[in-house]
């Protein structure tokens, strides 16, 4: 699956933004399920396959991702076109329907039940042109197996991208020196935050990245999914978290990134979506909303990914040593699911970060998928 990072310009002012990888992955595994041709090609350079090949590796992927407690997933594809037999019955997780007058608000309402209200309207809502419009929706809501003491939460100054210094609520507790390490070839330090497991499966995890003063997004956030081999140990027995409380909310253009990975056909009059439907279908539009809240007792997280389409042509006891990481400057979120290798959602937090409203500082559970 490829991580993807907002390019610049995609984002709101200032540096920051969330979004969401698998999210895009999923939209764009979609489409390759449908595609044929040069289309299919650039389509399987990112998901990994397409045309017939495509739906085996979706289901992985979804089965992936309810195996994760408090983890929400959800596709949709709306149509004023015929689709094929075979490609609706090749993706029995995708629910299919009419585009129709007021699909809009139908899909509004579809977005923020499966998000819980984070995320109250679809990123790209269908225009008189629009014949088809995909769907896809991640969200999650889940509390530390750790929380952090709300007593121990304090201001501390926090030095943003441009240099500027602000004071901003910081959370703070301990954590096992084992989930925190360094990945020397980003010069960068990870600390592991896990969430509790429930009926649903095992518990996300949530990697915080702290690289470099200076550093940044694509040097830093990589090294949130560095591999094993590619980490160094902490030298220490306990690891002090200071961690802002943050509230991040962007909306990103997809079409820039799936060109920046090359697929650029698909938008174009010459795209090849044969498997889809027997009209000639290119995109037209395709939007990323994603939200991300860090607080003391847990995180939530959201994105709705939306396209739509047109017509075409035993040692001795001993003090144990205490590393602290204070995330005092730009750093970088990654959310992973349960087995932490399926990147979620990933941030960065550029500027001095908002903490989250009360309501949003007390996240419940939200098991099992949305329909």
């Amino acid at each position: 699956m490829p991580v993807v990072a907002a390019a610049p310009g995609t984002t709101e002012a200032g540096g920051d933004f969330a979004v969401s990888p698998a999210g895009l992955w999923l939209a764009s595994g979609t489409l390759a399920a449908g595609a044929s041709g040069a289309t299919a090609a650039e389509l399987r350079s990112v998901v990994g396959a397409a045309g017939p090949q495509a739906p085996p590796l979706l289901a992985a992927v979804g089965a992936a991702l309810r195996a994760t407690d408090a983890v929400v997933s959800a596709r949709g594809l709306w149509a004023r076109v015929p689709l094929h037999r075979s490609f609706r019955d090749a993706l029995p997780d995708v629910e299919f329907g009419p585009l129709v007058a007021d699909s809009a608000d139908r899909l509004d309402a579809w977005v923020a039940r499966a998000t819980d209200g984070m995320i109250p309207r679809s990123p790209v809502r269908p225009e008189p042109g629009t014949v088809a419009l995909l769907a896809d929706v991640l969200a999650l809501t889940a509390s530390w197996l750790a929380p952090f003491p709300p007593s121990a939460t304090a201001p501390v100054p926090f030095t943003d991208a441009a240099g500027s210094v602000a004071g901003v609520p910081v959370m703070w507790r301990t954590a096992p020196a084992a989930d925190a390490w360094r990945v020397p070839g980003r010069a960068a330090t990870v600390v592991r935050l896990r969430c509790a497991p429930g009926p649903a499966g095992a518990g996300a995890e949530v990697r915080c990245v702290l690289g470099a003063p200076g550093a940044t997004a694509a040097e830093v956030l990589p090294a949130g999914w560095a591999p094993p081999g590619g980490r160094s140990a902490v030298d220490a027995d306990r690891v002090r978290v200071g961690l802002p409380r943050l509230e991040l909310a962007t909306t990103t253009d997809v079409l820039p990134q799936l060109a920046a990975l090359g697929v650029r056909r698909v938008a174009g009059q010459d795209a090849e979506l044969p498997g889809l439907s027997p009209e000639p279908l290119f995109v037209d539009r395709a939007a990323q909303r994603c939200v991300l809240t860090l607080a003391e007792s847990g995180v939530r997280a959201a994105a709705a990914t939306a396209l739509s389409t047109r017509f075409g042509s035993a040692a001795p006891v001993r003090p144990p040593r205490v590393e602290t990481v204070l995330f005092d400057r730009p750093f970088g979120v990654v959310v992973l699911d349960g087995s932490g290798t399926l990147p979620l959602f990933t941030a960065w937090q550029a500027t001095s970060p908002r903490p989250p409203a009360a309501a949003d500082a007390r996240p419940g559970r939200a098991d099992g998928q949305a329909g």
